[in-house]
């Protein structure tokens, strides 16, 4: 205590006191604080929440309330609860799951389902709420009866035109007795079906969703028998419902069982070292391999998307899908009879019109009356017919009026040709038709030479087109054939000799647009590289039946084909003329032999065509043979895709913090690691 006299009182040395002795306390208190925070004066917060209580408590039995409560030992928060934690069975009016202060509190709006396990899995969504300490994969379960269903199932759902793992897809089970009970019934009332109609009218009787590596486990199985099917659901009704919605389903029962296991634990001494590597046993739930193979059904449904007329010679009808019969086309402002060149796409969804009359192209809007085939509200084509105009994005006015421009400035350069004596032109030339080649100055063996035509032909004279080979320094006629592929486009077609020189000479007006407009004449060289230049691939595909119609494709680092082949009989296959360079490998099976993939239909009861990946690379060096053999089911579907071109990578798992192993090292005291539940 401090005894102070009336001067120093009179003086003022009171209030002096006061103020120091605050600032003392005030430092003090600071430097507690500094200490408390820094790297070395306190262990940190590493420990992972842990669950305390539940109401009803895990596992419970008899279980009516729909207000669940979950209790930690410090305050939590869960993220995104909306996308990480799945209930089953799926609830279709959106549960209520709330983090407050140390607990979580979901309320299911769905009425409960007697005699039935639900699980909540929060997945790792739970952490701590100051240090973010996650929680690690946590599953809250209770029974409606008077059991609790243990068993899990797991596996894979993978894109099946592709193997790309799929990342947030439903994946569910329906008891096999319940489908078939379904379309028995279905089939009694006279309905003809091919597939289980169960899955577009009630949902899945208990649901998980798949990660980033497309993995997926549905916990809280009974036992039985069941059908596996997989949904992006995109309605939020659990049924499919939608052609756009991506499915996958796998018709063979599986039933769950389990079994005593083992498997290596490691026990980490630091960051960098192992302690002990430890068999731990676990209950080992199976299946866990099943791999799903999922696909969007064809978007059949056919309407008119748009009108355009970008450019004023042709206007371009858009379909949402193709069919054999072509719109037909009534003008309204116009004569529509002989007044198109038809350019259509390779499934009749993108229809060019080339207007053939120059009135026409000059005409800033064509009114015509187009009657097509559309799909109705019941899903059948019927004939529909609309009203629509083809605008032309620049007007004639302005068209005309950049062409006076160009002819103007055309004109003063003759004119400055005329003063300076130099040749020059009275009449301004026609704008010559230039055709675009594929080909460059270096070409290979097996490279197929196309040309594109800016507009469609009114004539090609094929007797002005020459192709000539430099042999022994003598130029020799190469046999040649110019095959019309489209409307605008043409290939050269011949035999291209290795390390040949060759010249394609095209005479002045060979070809002739239908506005009128002629080539000039055309000469291009071109040299073809020698063998030394390439590799070659031999592959050699076991695994297959033998009636199998096998496409091998090559790919490149961004999983696009570079090259494909038809295997034989006898599952081989040569890649020749290939350019040096890393490549991989993907084959499936051509059922209908159309030389493309195909994706399934469910309501057929149709998979999509099968694919595989061949999981190495192949690296192809010039003048190497290079050989492989493959068998096509020797590696595990969802482990077939080279990580290097696999674009959806897995998740990443959320860490413990390691600042007090940090600590302890520094310190040069043992740690022992907190761990997540």
């Amino acid at each position: 205590m401090i005894k102070l006299c009336r001067k120093c009182l009179r003086k003022g040395v009171v209030e002096n006191m006061v103020i120091i002795s605050l600032i003392l306390h005030l430092s003090s208190f600071l430097s507690s604080c500094a200490r408390m925070g820094s790297p070395d004066g306190g262990w940190f917060d590493d420990t992972p929440p842990k669950v305390i209580g539940a109401s009803p408590k895990e596992k419970a039995i008899d279980v009516r309330s729909r207000k669940l409560t979950i209790n930690f030992d410090e305050y939590i928060k869960v993220d995104d609860p909306q996308n990480k934690v799945i209930i089953s069975p799926p609830q279709i009016e959106m549960a209520d799951i709330k983090a407050s202060g140390k607990r979580i509190v979901v309320e299911l709006k769905d009425s409960l389902k007697d005699n039935t396990t639900y699980t909540i899995d929060f997945s790792d969504a739970i952490s701590d709420n100051n240090e973010n300490n996650p929680m690690g994969n946590y599953t809250y379960s209770f029974s409606t009866g008077d059991h609790i269903d243990t068993l899990e199932i797991s596996g894979y759902c993978l894109d099946a035109e592709n193997l790309e793992p799929i990342k947030g897809i439903l994946v569910g089970l329906y008891p096999t007795d319940s489908l078939k009970a379904s379309a028995d019934s279905l089939r009694t009332a006279g309905d003809s079906i091919t597939n289980y109609p169960l899955f577009h009218r009630s949902p899945m009787t208990r649901i998980s969703r798949t990660n980033g590596s497309g993995q997926f486990s549905i916990k809280g199985v009974a036992p039985g028998n069941y059908c596996v099917y997989a949904l992006k659901d995109n309605d939020g009704d659990f049924v499919f419902g939608q052609k756009s919605e991506m499915i996958g389903y796998q018709l063979d029962g599986i039933e769950p069982s389990w079994k005593p296991d083992t498997r290596p634990d490691t026990i980490w001494r630091d960051s960098l070292h192992i302690d002990n590597i430890i068999q731990s046993p676990y209950t080992h739930f199976l299946p866990d391999d099943i791999t799903l193979l999922c696909f969007q059904e064809p978007l059949t449904d056919r309407y008119l998307v748009k009108t355009e007329r970008k450019d004023p010679e042709k206007f371009t009808l858009f379909f949402s899908y193709g069919n054999d019969s072509l719109p037909d086309i009534r003008g309204l402002n116009f004569n529509a009879d002989k007044a198109f060149v038809l350019e259509a796409s390779q499934k009749n969804d993108t229809l060019v019109y080339w207007l053939t009359d120059t009135t026409l192209v000059n005409q800033d809007t064509l009114r015509m009356e187009l009657n097509y085939l559309m799909t109705d509200s019941a899903g059948m084509l019927v004939q529909h017919t609309d009203t629509i105009e083809a605008l032309a994005k620049v007007a004639y006015e302005k068209r005309m009026k950049e062409k006076q421009k160009d002819f103007e400035k055309w004109q003063k350069e003759q004119e400055k040709k005329k003063k300076r004596n130099m040749p020059y032109d009275s009449i301004m030339p026609p704008t010559p038709l230039k055709p675009k080649f594929s080909a460059s100055a270096m070409i290979d063996p097996n490279q197929h030479l196309y040309i594109e035509m800016p507009q469609p032909l009114a004539r090609c004279d094929t007797a002005a087109i020459h192709l000539y080979c430099m042999v022994d320094s003598v130029w020799y006629n190469a046999d040649r054939q110019l095959v019309q592929q489209s409307t605008r486009i043409y290939e050269l077609k011949t035999t291209w000799q290795e390390g040949l020189e060759y010249s394609l000479e095209i005479d002045s007006a060979a070809f002739q647009g239908i506005y009128g407009q002629v080539s000039n004449p055309i000469k291009q060289g071109m040299k073809v590289k020698g063998a030394n230049d390439f590799s070659t691939l031999s592959v050699e595909l076991s695994g297959m039946n033998p009636s199998d119609s096998m496409i091998v494709q090559l790919l490149d680092g961004s999983d696009k084909v570079v090259r494909q082949a038809l295997a034989d009989a006898q599952g081989a296959v040569d890649f020749i003329y290939l350019k040096p360079g890393t490549y991989y490998m993907r084959a499936f099976i051509d059922r209908n032999g159309n030389g493309i993939w195909d994706t399934g239909c469910y309501d057929e009861n149709r998979q999509a065509e099968s694919v595989y990946y061949n999981p190495e690379a192949i690296d192809c060096k010039a003048k190497w043979d290079v050989s492989r053999q493959w068998n096509i089911n020797a590696t595990p579907r969802y482990r077939q895709k080279p990580e290097k071109i696999t674009k959806q990578k897995p998740d990443q798992q959320r860490k413990l913090k390691s600042r007090n192993a940090e600590r302890a090292k520094k310190l040069g005291i043992p740690y022992v690691a907190p761990v997540a539940n």
